[in-house]
């Protein structure tokens, strides 16, 4: 078959789905991914063909698009702080705006002054995306990584060689529960949050495949991982050390009032690329770099 061909007949189908143009990047994406070829070889190699022995696991890959499955579970792997991280069912796909809470952690360990090993505390791991790229980012630093899914640790356990978070399987709504680490200088948490009534909002590709608990919160109480995010804060967040939490940008004044209310004195909501409330910065310090733009 013609790669040009497969090209063609792949964005007719996925436009039963998607927009024209992105449907027309996940094919690229997937033959880019699979095959080694550039998103233009169709066009200046027009008669480049898909080996007769790769045609069948293409066709397959082009078939779980069409049933809405996302990209990322298709290729097995997404980019992510600029590694490519695993994912698959049971674990939910990180984004590029919890990119922002990665790069405002890593300045905020930069900043501190630190006598010995930074200490981080990421609470609902997930895939492990935000722990591993501090650790990957902050070479000397030792970082935790907790989550309620196995499905979902298994994945970061096994993400990339080297400084290693240690991750553990705990339940983040049980705040006082026994944990062996502790304090830290960073906490920093991606939790669910969007509510119940948003799923109207969200495409088959989410709702049809990625895990509902790593999403989604009650519509009558779509702060509770924020109040045992705090929790966690009072009891091993150390003095002078700094919290971070991705948010729903519709909640961000009441996210920031269960930090407050928690007793933390400097609380700032972050943007990201759109303006849009992203993410929370807290501290026990009135002070504490409370003049810096987020």
């Amino acid at each position: 078959m013609l790669l040009a061909d497969f090209i063609r007949d792949g964005i007719a189908r996925l436009e039963a789905l998607y927009p024209s143009p992105e449907a027309r990047g996940l094919v690229l994406m997937l033959c880019e991914e699979k095959l080694g070829v550039r998103n233009y070889t169709h066009i200046i190699e027009p008669q480049t063909q898909i080996p007769a022995g790769r045609e069948a696991e293409m066709e397959q890959d082009l078939q779980r698009l069409c049933q809405a499955e996302p990209i990322q579970y298709v290729l097995g792997v997404t980019e992510f702080c600029g590694h490519r991280f695993a994912v698959g069912p049971g674990v939910l796909i990180p984004r590029p705006e919890t990119e922002l809470l990665v790069a405002e952690g890593v300045r905020a360990l930069r900043e501190m002054d630190l006598e010995g090993v930074p200490q981080v505390l990421d609470l609902c791991t997930g895939s492990g995306c935000i722990a591993w790229s501090v650790a990957l980012e902050i070479r000397d630093a030792q970082v935790i990584g907790v989550d309620l899914s196995e499905a979902a640790l298994g994945y970061a356990r096994n993400q990339f060689a080297g400084n290693a978070p240690v991750f553990m399987q705990a339940d983040v709504l049980d705040t006082e529960q026994e944990f062996p680490y502790g304090p830290f200088d960073l906490i920093v948490s991606n939790p669910p949050y969007v509510m119940e009534r948003e799923r109207v909002l969200m495409r088959r590709n989410v709702l049809d495949y990625e895990p509902a608990e790593a999403l989604f919160v009650p519509d009558g109480d779509p702060l509770l991982f924020y109040r045992a995010i705090a929790r966690w804060a009072q009891r091993f967040l150390r003095p002078g050390g700094v919290g971070l939490v991705e948010i729903n940008e519709a909640l961000g004044d009441e996210t920031a009032g269960v930090f407050r209310s928690a007793g933390f004195k400097n609380v700032q909501i972050g943007r990201d690329f759109y303006g849009k409330a992203r993410f929370i910065r807290f501290s026990d310090s009135a002070n504490q770099n409370s003049n810096r733009s987020l």
